[in-house]
C-alpha cells in the first residue's frame, strides 16, 4: 500500500493519451455530462447537498496534497503556496459552491475551467506517476472536480458568464500575473510559469523561449476565454434574432 503514497515512484510514468490517461479523461467527461440529466431531477434541497459535497471533496483532496508534501519534506513556499491559477480556483470554487457567489463563478468558469482542461491533458508535475498512485489520482481529481464544478454551476444552477465577465476576468488575470511576476522574483518561485517554462512536459514546450512565450500565452488565454464564451454568444444572438422577428 505504501508504494501508492511514496515520493519516489518505481513504476512507469503515465503515458500521455495512453490507456490510463484516456480512461481518466473519459471518467471526467461522463461526470460532467451527467449534469445534463441530473439538472432535470434535482430540486433545491438536492442541489444544496451536491454543492456541499463538491466543496468538501475538492478541499479535502487539495489538503491531502499539502499533507503528503509535508510528510515527504518537499513542502516549500516556492512551489506549494496556492498561487498557481488552478490552486487559487480550487479554494475559490469551494467558497463559491457554499455561497453561490457570482463574481467568483465568473473566475471559476473562465480560469478554473480553462486551466483545468489544460491540466488534465498534460498532468504536468504529476506526470512522473501513474494510476493508482496518490499523486496522479490527486491531480486528476482536483482538476476533474474543478471542471465539473464550473459546468455544474452553469448547467444545473443556471449561472452563466456575460461579455462583461469576459472582459473583467481577462483584465484581472493580467493584473494578477504582474503581481505574481514580482513575487516570483522576491522568493525565487515560478508561479504561473511566468519566470520560465516548467521542467516537466507541458503545452508551453510548443511555444517560444522565455519571455516571448508570455506574449503567446496572452493570445492563447484570450482565445480560450473566447471559446468558453462562444456558446453564450450564440445563445444571446439567437435570442436577439427571435426577439427581432
Amino acid at each position: 500500500m505504501g508504494q501508492y503514497f511514496s515520493l519516489i515512484y518505481a513504476g512507469e510514468p503515465i503515458k500521455l493519451f495512453g490507456r490510463e490517461h484516456l480512461t481518466a479523461l473519459a471518467i471526467i467527461t461522463l461526470f460532467c455530462f451527467s449534469f445534463l440529466y441530473f439538472r432535470k431531477v434535482w430540486g433545491e434541497k438536492e442541489k444544496k447537498v451536491v454543492r456541499w459535497i463538491l466543496a468538501v471533496l475538492i478541499v479535502v483532496n487539495e489538503s491531502a496534497l499539502h499533507v503528503w508534501s509535508a510528510y515527504w519534506g518537499i513542502w516549500n513556499i516556492q512551489t506549494m503556496l496556492p498561487l498557481h491559477m488552478c490552486s487559487v480556483m480550487i479554494w475559490a470554487s469551494a467558497y463559491m459552491l457554499v455561497t453561490k457567489n457570482y463574481s467568483i463563478y465568473e473566475m471559476v468558469y473562465f480560469l478554473g475551467l480553462g486551466g483545468a482542461m489544460q491540466a488534465v491533458l498534460t498532468p504536468a508535475d504529476a506526470a512522473a506517476y501513474n494510476f493508482p498512485h496518490f499523486r496522479i489520482m490527486q491531480t486528476f481529481i482536483a482538476h476533474g472536480l474543478l471542471i465539473g464544478i464550473a459546468i455544474y454551476m452553469t448547467v444545473v444552477e443556471g449561472f452563466r458568464p456575460t461579455l462583461q465577465s469576459f472582459k473583467r476576468i481577462f483584465v484581472w488575470t493580467n493584473i494578477y500575473m504582474v503581481i505574481i511576476f514580482f513575487l516570483n522574483l522576491a522568493i525565487g518561485s515560478n508561479y504561473l510559469f511566468v519566470a520560465g517554462k516548467p521542467e516537466f512536459p507541458t503545452l508551453l514546450d510548443m511555444l517560444a523561449p522565455w519571455p516571448w512565450y508570455i506574449i503567446e500565452l496572452e493570445a492563447i488565454g484570450f482565445a480560450i476565454f473566447f471559446l468558453l464564451y462562444v456558446p453564450f454568444l450564440i445563445k444571446d444572438w439567437k435570442a436577439k434574432q427571435m426577439t427581432a422577428s
